[in-house]
């Protein structure tokens, strides 16, 4: 179900992507989309929060990132925003002691989400249960694996009359594999290897698993067509052959377990090692938080602020120059036109006051 009332400005589909393992991590066990999700929160924070709701597991979550796609709001809005939607139980950083079995061991922060508003008790909670998680990439990085639940079947209507029977179509025809496609195109890199159809599709699955252990359309179409003798009376015979004798190592991946969870600062890159954490947000990032509040009015005040100096401004530059030359001077013969002058100021202050710094005067 999607909200009746949508965020005025949601993600688009070119939304950064973490690195691998990192980015948005639902927590799961979600209540449906509904409008009371985020009623608690301030408008912007709520309207912060559905953008956040419709990103992708894996897209990017840092505040520099969300404030580059969202149109509305700049840097410091969207922390300001992503502090207070963690506080009020929706977001936290966790940091996870990674232990792998080849001996190495390295820390790395997720970033979860929950819709569905949480206690500080229920993340603590969670936290724990992360504590010797099997984290192998083969069972998505820091996820246990979910299966789906197959659709509850619908009860049937008594006495319903039968549907009138669809007008057959003829179906269509199922995309190629990558494996299929491979020794399809053998025909290509070398015409005594041209494979007929029916050796393509008995050799696909031999060509699936190169490509699951990593090897390349490429390393299959090179394994099949190098060192070829001057005739070839049995091309499929010589591919199975080669596809079996030269079949790459099987990858395997090393065990990794997470060793030791501790709750870190949405705001800054501290921990529970270091400074108390409470309701996900350290001391220190609450009282500057607190003592340099940037609300929704300080924002638009600014914007009116410095468009009215851009153009008291433009205005009597403009008049200073005329004064300075004996009379008007065209755009023309200025090196930068004066309404460009003004652009740039209004937009570098712009961009200052979202970031909660203060405007520069015109020079």
């Amino acid at each position: 179900m999607a909200y009746a009332h949508p965020s005025p400005a949601l993600p688009s589909p070119s939304h950064p992507m973490a690195t691998t393992g990192y980015g948005k991590r639902p927590v799961g066990d979600e209540d449906p989309h509904a409008d009371a999700d985020f009623a608690h929160l301030l408008p912007r924070d709520a309207e912060v929060a559905v953008f956040i709701d419709h990103l992708d597991t894996g897209h990017a979550m840092g505040h520099k990132v969300l404030a580059a796609e969202h149109p509305r709001y700049g840097q410091q809005a969207m922390r300001t925003s992503l502090t207070r939607i963690t506080e009020a139980g929706h977001l936290r950083w966790i940091r996870e002691h990674i232990t792998v079995e080849d001996n190495t061991m390295r820390w790395v922060t997720r970033t979860y989400w929950s819709r569905t508003r949480r206690s500080p008790e229920w993340w603590a909670q969670f936290a724990r249960e992360r504590h010797g998680m099997d984290v192998t990439r083969d069972h998505q990085p820091g996820l246990a694996r979910v299966e789906e639940q197959p659709p509850a079947e619908q009860p049937a209507v008594p006495d319903a009359p039968e549907p009138a029977p669809a007008p057959e179509t003829a179906p269509e025809p199922e995309p190629e594999s990558a494996a299929y496609r491979a020794l399809a195109s053998l025909r290509t890199a070398d015409a005594r290897m041209a494979l007929p159809e029916g050796d393509c599709r008995s050799l696909e699955a031999l060509a699936e698993e190169w490509l699951s252990r990593g090897a390349t359309p490429r390393d299959i179409t090179r394994a099949l067509t190098e060192g070829l003798p001057p005739t070839v009376s049995n091309p499929g015979g010589l591919a199975r052959r080669r596809l079996e004798s030269k079949m790459p190592p099987q990858k395997k991946e090393p065990r990794a377990k997470v060793t030791r969870v501790i709750m870190a600062c949405a705001t800054c890159d501290q921990d529970e090692r270091t400074v108390k954490i409470d309701r996900g947000i350290c001391e220190d990032c609450r009282r500057e938080n607190e003592a340099n509040p940037v609300s929704d009015e300080d924002i638009v005040k600014g914007f009116e602020e410095i468009a009215h100096l851009g153009t008291a401004s433009a205005y009597f530059l403009r008049k200073k120059l005329e004064r300075s030359t004996g009379g008007p001077v065209p755009d023309t013969f200025r090196p930068v036109p004066i309404e460009d002058r003004v652009f740039y100021h209004y937009r570098d202050n712009r961009d200052r006051i979202a970031n909660g710094l203060p405007p520069r005067r015109w020079k």
